[in-house]
């Protein structure tokens, strides 16, 4: 007997995909932005260069924090969800039953299908039957802090680490387009990466990373240009 094939769906893409497009973009948006202001502002090759790694270290931490911090407090909601519905459970077993029923009646299934269906899953897992059908908690989909602050730091390091290695090779006469074409060019690909791995337009995913990274760093080069102006 030949095993089944299990399906590939890309919502269990979304957990990792979102940390890593999350963190890539901004790396290179805010460190391609910070030095794109720091040139402008007309000061040394070396004074940009310490920018654009002081950006690239407090960036990948503040994003590695944030993550953490966000995604513990859901993983905090989900236990506390689940801890409640051990403790009804242990209290009121015959109401979980019918709770549980109850859902899969609003799912389509006949009541006494429903009946036989919820008896069967509670024997097999109680707590199970309703993190999954009540609560909406999947292993797949459950709340991972390290992983995504990990995932989110290491993301937002690789992706500041392009335009930081173009401001290295660049001279400071044509840093800022060459630091500007190159930045679009990462975003564009990350953009069309994403897309893909989301199942989502191409061209769409592509537009929509580079005309966000591009206002960006539009705004923070004439921030400053014009400091640079008045100083």
């Amino acid at each position: 007997m030949r095993p089944r094939h299990r399906e590939q769906h890309r919502t269990s893409r979304i957990a990792w995909l979102r940390a890593a497009v999350l963190g890539a973009n901004d790396g290179i948006v805010s460190t391609a932005s910070l030095v794109l202001g720091v040139a402008a502002a007309h000061t040394t090759h070396s004074n940009i260069m310490v920018a654009g790694v002081a950006g690239l270290v407090a960036g990948a931490m503040s994003m590695a924090a944030g993550e953490y911090v966000s995604v513990h407090s859901q993983a905090d909601t989900e236990n506390a969800d689940i801890e409640r519905e051990r403790m009804e459970l242990e209290t009121d077993n015959a109401e979980e039953h019918k709770e549980l029923a109850a859902i899969y009646i609003g799912r389509g299934l006949e009541p006494a299908l429903a009946k036989q269906v919820a008896e069967q899953l509670m024997a097999h897992d109680d707590l199970g039957a309703h993190v999954r059908d009540e609560l909406g908690i999947t292993q797949e989909f459950s709340a991972r802090p390290m992983q995504a602050a990990l995932a989110s730091a290491a993301c937002f390091a690789i992706g500041a680490a392009l335009p930081l290695l173009v401001t290295l090779l660049a001279s400071t006469a044509n840093l800022i387009p060459l630091v500007t074409v190159t930045s679009l060019a990462f975003l564009a690909l990350l953009g069309g990466v994403a897309a893909r791995a989301g199942g989502a337009p191409l061209m769409k995913g592509v537009m929509r990373v580079t005309f966000w990274g591009a206002l960006a760093m539009g705004l923070t080069a004439g921030v400053g240009a014009w400091f640079g102006a008045v100083a």
